[in-house]
């Protein structure tokens, strides 16, 4: 059982008689995040606070240990071990980031996420591994928005793949497309009136035709409302007989756009995701951070720590690592800020270093 150093890797073998091949993974121009994720990620808001968890968790490494028992202080403690191989390349074919970056879209947006282990070490642990898109998994026992356990059967895009070579992360939430369903489709709907609102030359009005003029049927009067409207769109002198008046509505600019409305729902989608609202530039009242460090600190605490969790305890199982070895992220850069410490024979008010300079 390897722990230390790079154990050597052999390709996986599919324990259904080839069913892996036939669902097409790393068939790329197959894959699909799902028409439930793009709508999501249409709104400015949604993108920005899975931006915001997805840029924390993709940024940090894995640190690998053994826990002991001490008996001094009656604790468990962390004995840190030298990592395998695929803590530093989950995939070889891109990055740790990107790997990283779109499991935590997948938590975030469906409430779990899926790893197909592509290949194994010597010991039969996971040497490498590929993400699939949660939309395109399915099961037969877990047919719920929210599941409640590891699914015992996959079907990966409409093929049955074997259960035992996919790495199932499950969220402690459930996702944001199933539990709310009806913020994200308002805040579209907001988002489809602001735009219409946007794409007026001059404010909205009402035709109203003079009340001894002869009356018009229901035909005449909206073929008579969208040439006006088609006119004023392109050009700036309109003309109307004396029949028909034009009555403009006195509305703002910003009542137009809807500036408050699309404000409470950006709210919405912070309170859906978990992200602190002036994260996302949104005016909070008198609540206010002092520095940088609080905002990570902030991002950290309440967004992006239950999605680590679930990564890091989903990886430390025996699926993936032997008994008793774990995984966690290493968060100190991110929390305490990736800055130089200050050397104590240097002014505080010194330059930068002169190390390796031409002096």
């Amino acid at each position: 059982m390897p722990i230390f150093g790079t154990p050597k890797t052999k390709a996986i073998a599919a324990a259904s008689g080839g069913s892996a091949s036939a669902a097409m993974i790393g068939d790329y121009f197959t894959y699909t995040q799902g028409e439930l994720f793009n709508r999501a990620m249409s709104v400015p808001a949604y993108s920005r606070a899975v931006g915001l968890i997805s840029s924390v968790i993709g940024s940090m490494k894995f640190e690998m240990y053994n826990e002991i028992w001490n008996e001094q202080t009656r604790e468990m403690e962390c004995r840190y071990i030298a990592p395998r191989s695929w803590l530093r390349r989950i995939n070889p074919a891109t990055t740790n980031n990107f790997m990283l970056s779109w499991t935590v879209a997948d938590l975030v947006t469906f409430g779990r996420a899926f790893w197909f282990i592509s290949s194994r070490t010597n010991d039969g642990y996971p040497a490498s591994f590929s993400r699939l898109p949660a939309a395109m998994i399915t099961s037969t026992d877990q047919t719920q928005n929210i599941w409640f356990s590891k699914a015992s059967n996959l079907y990966f895009n409409g093929s049955q793949i074997p259960v035992e070579d996919v790495v199932q992360f499950l969220s402690g939430s459930e996702g944001v497309v199933y539990a709310s369903q009806r913020v994200i489709n308002t805040a579209i709907k907001l988002d489809e009136a602001v735009f219409r609102n946007a794409s007026s030359a001059i404010p909205s009005g009402i035709l109203q035709v003079q009340p001894n003029s002869e009356s018009m049927s229901a035909t005449d009067l909206q073929e008579l409302a969208a040439t006006f409207n088609e006119a004023r769109m392109t050009q700036t002198i309109a003309a109307l007989s004396p029949e028909v008046h034009y009555q403009e509505l006195m509305t703002s600019p910003d009542k137009m756009m809807l500036v408050q409305s699309s404000e409470f729902m950006q709210m919405q989608i912070s309170r859906v995701v978990g992200v602190p609202a002036y994260l996302l530039n949104l005016s909070v009242g008198s609540y206010a951070y002092t520095n940088s460090q609080e905002a990570r600190q902030d991002v950290w605490t309440f967004a992006a720590k239950n999605v680590a969790e679930c990564i890091s305890q989903t990886l430390s199982m025996n699926q993936v690592l032997p008994n008793g070895t774990y995984v966690k992220f290493d968060i100190s850069d991110f929390v305490d800020g990736d800055i130089m410490p200050e050397r104590s024979d240097m002014p505080r008010n010194a330059p930068a270093d002169n190390v390796g300079s031409d002096q």
